[in-house]
């Protein structure tokens, strides 16, 4: 008997191995194996099992062992990875194998049968000590999005668009308890978008379900942790399942319903490795299981929203928030410009919050704040609520500079400036990682006044500090939250009412129920709005969108304060009038006429070397080689915007076609070719490829 097997090596594959007789029995489709390849012993999986073999038994080598004490992985597993494989570009055994648990992943010692044994033996999350979640009272579009949830049989895509504060989570929760009660073996699958978003969501599932074995993956989890967890999943005994986006790929054999919260989420696609969309790979699994999965968001992203609109999608609204019910008032009113001598005016109690913008022309900022945002601040911690500052920019200034000859504090391997970080003192890369103590004196004239320029969280919070001394002031940055469960730990202060102003960036924009927070400011908007990507607009209205969601979730009376050069920008004005379909419907005439995504389907050519003429004459021999074909566009070679990073000057390619599968079909002609000259070229170069590419 011979065996199929693939590995995380990059060669074609599958390959062919012999199976002993006394492995012959044990070998099925799914089995993971350990197998010789060149002078080491690795980790593989049998796809295939045949009485023959096309090349020469003497030329194969056997089998080492089947790991006969693990369930073999189920057919769809193995279908969805090799989709995954070939739709991104990648070889099948390179995302195979590291979507495995840690333990799985290497050749298992003498003590292996023991580690699993630990393994299994690991306890799965138990209730949460307040106990059970009771008393749950839906909305009347809660219950209609539950009961159509319920009632969708097969594959069944749905889009659950609620406004921040509508109560999303409750109707997953509901849908979910109807699936798990309806199969007492069936299992569910719930993806969040960061590591931050977990621990909230786990008590919240470990109260609705405090029978249930529930498990959490992510990358935040130590080896054995994620082990535990993924064979948990494996052997059917969680049956829910939490987890960021690697999690698409855990091994569910009575998997019944996929949910996608914040599917809009940039996070969903790998930044390196096999750049995957768990978003989309998730969609893909649900199709091929034959279940249905509900994609959750404030602000759908333009590809999902199309399909809702085509009817590709069936959209669920919730239309209001949860308590209190938004009611319409005038576009003038709610982006009313907030004057220095009077306090704005707040939503009522249960409102969306009033989005007002500042006018920094008209009010200067002073170390970051204007006036009017001093006085709500103000007004609000005499009230005994809270207020959230928003700046996603960390550290605290981005860039110290000499005002004697004009010099810049740079990365010397990237090409950005590095940031000030006055806690240690250092000048910080946030790109490369690299850092450098604070020069006494310009490195150019010798001058010894170098001034920190601009705003970052921890001039923010120094500023605040400062502004209101009897405030208790916090920051949640990746700075301060670098030791483990200090994230959590901050939130905790947060929720808990030890903070009255806190400041932070992308990690408090989302999934964060604070009660009694009733404003809140918005910081260095302007550069995403004049930013160049065709996608800044569509990331900076969720952004707004979910950090003004922070506020008012109790009932509070609430507002956000916007500050920037531009008030009457159209998409602030949409933000405040808070309709993305209005604003969608804009954006997505706007690519259908320059055609852009999701009217064409693209894929990204990255190069990188020691010069930059390297990675530019590598793409231009790699553009030679592609194939003139109908409806097929190959652009011409260019720096990317970042073009060095860590020290490797980079450069990039595009091809896109308004057909998927013709896109497809050319990238599977022309890569073969990228790979032979990728593997001759001089100087030695690194290429990565990029299907459906977020960043160009």
């Amino acid at each position: 008997m011979f065996a199929k097997l693939i590995v995380d090596a990059p060669i074609e594959q599958p390959l062919d191995y012999r199976l002993a007789d006394d492995e012959a029995h044990d070998a099925i489709i799914g089995s993971v194996c350990v197998v010789p390849l060149g002078r080491r012993e690795v980790i593989g999986v049998i796809v295939g099992v045949a009485p023959t073999s096309e090349i020469d038994e003497p030329l194969l080598r056997s089998v080492v062992r089947v790991l006969r004490e693990v369930a073999p992985l189920s057919p769809a597993w193995l279908a969805l990875t090799r989709f995954a494989a070939e739709y991104y570009q990648q070889g099948w055994g390179e995302l195979a194998i590291p979507a495995l648990p840690p333990a799985l992943r290497v050749p298992p010692g003498p003590r292996f049968v023991g580690s699993l044994k630990r393994l299994r033996a690991a306890p799965t999350a138990a209730a949460a000590p307040s106990g059970p979640e009771t008393g749950v009272t839906l909305t009347e579009d809660q219950r209609a999005a539950s009961v159509a949830i319920d009632a969708a049989r097969g594959f069944a895509p749905l889009l659950l668009f609620g406004v921040t504060g509508s109560g999303k989570t409750e109707v997953y929760l509901e849908a979910m308890a109807r699936r798990l009660a309806a199969d007492p073996a069936a299992q569910v699958l719930l993806l969040v978008p960061e590591i931050n978003l977990t621990p909230q969501l786990q008590t919240r599932l470990q109260r609705r379900f405090p029978a249930e074995p529930l498990v959490t993956m992510h990358s935040g989890l130590a080896a054995g942790e994620r082990s535990a967890a993924w064979m948990a999943a494996h052997e059917g005994r969680a049956r829910v399942v939490l987890g960021t986006r690697l999690a698409v790929f855990a091994s569910l054999p009575r998997l019944a319903m996929i949910v996608v919260d914040e599917e809009h989420d940039p996070s969903f696609k790998a930044g390196d490795g096999a750049r995957y969309s768990a978003r989309d790979l998730a969609i893909k699994r649900a199709q091929d299981e034959g279940v249905p999965i509900v994609l959750g968001s404030a602000t759908p992203s333009l590809e999902t929203w199309s399909r809702a609109s085509e009817g590709r999608y069936r959209l669920l609204q919730l239309r209001t928030r949860t308590p209190g019910t938004t009611e319409e008032r005038s576009a003038a009113d709610m982006r009313a410009e907030v004057m220095p001598d009077q306090a704005p005016p707040a939503s009522a109690s249960g409102d969306w919050p009033v989005l007002q913008t500042i006018d920094l022309r008209t009010h200067p900022a002073q170390q970051g704040l204007t006036e009017p945002v001093r006085s709500a601040l103000a007004q609000v911690l005499a009230r005994g609520e809270q207020s959230l500052v928003f700046i996603n920019r960390r550290g605290y200034a981005p860039v110290i500079s000499c005002e004697a000859c004009g010099w810049l504090s740079g990365c010397p391997q990237c090409a950005v400036f590095t940031a000030f970080h006055k806690t240690d003192g250092t000048l910080r890369c946030h790109h490369c990682g690299w850092q450098a103590r604070v020069p006494r004196a310009c490195p150019t004239c010798g001058n010894t006044d170098l001034h920190a320029v601009g705003q970052g969280t921890q001039r923010i919070e120094e500023t605040l500090q400062a502004l209101l001394p009897n405030a208790r002031v916090a920051r949640i940055d990746r700075d301060s939250t670098r030791r483990k469960f200090a994230a959590q730990a901050a939130f905790d202060a947060v929720h808990a009412g030890d903070v009255d102003v806190l400041v932070g960036t992308q990690m408090v924009s989302k999934g964060h129920d604070f009660r009694r927070v009733s404003l809140v400011v918005v910081l260095n908007v302007d550069a995403q709005l004049i930013a160049p990507d065709f996608r800044a607009p569509e990331r900076l209205f969720a952004t707004l969108v979910q950090v003004a969601g922070r506020a008012g979730r109790a009932g509070l009376a609430s507002r956000v304060l916007v500050q920037t050069q531009f008030p009457d920008h159209a998409l602030l004005a949409a933000v405040a009038r808070h309709d993305f379909a209005a604003f969608a419907r804009r954006q997505l005439a706007e690519r259908r006429s320059a055609a852009l995504p999701p009217f064409v389907h693209q894929a990204l050519l990255t190069a990188e070397g020691r010069t930059l003429e390297a990675p530019l004459a590598f793409l231009a021999q790699s553009r030679s080689l592609a194939s003139e074909a109908a409806s097929i566009t190959v652009y011409d070679p260019v720096p990317m915007p970042l073009v060095k990073l860590a020290g490797m000057h980079r450069a990039q390619l595009l091809i896109e076609s308004p057909q998927r599968s013709r896109l497809q079909a050319s990238l599977r002609s022309w890569l073969p070719q990228v790979r032979a000259l990728g593997q001759s070229f001089k100087p030695r170069i690194r290429w990565q490829i990029e299907v459906d590419p977020q960043q160009i």
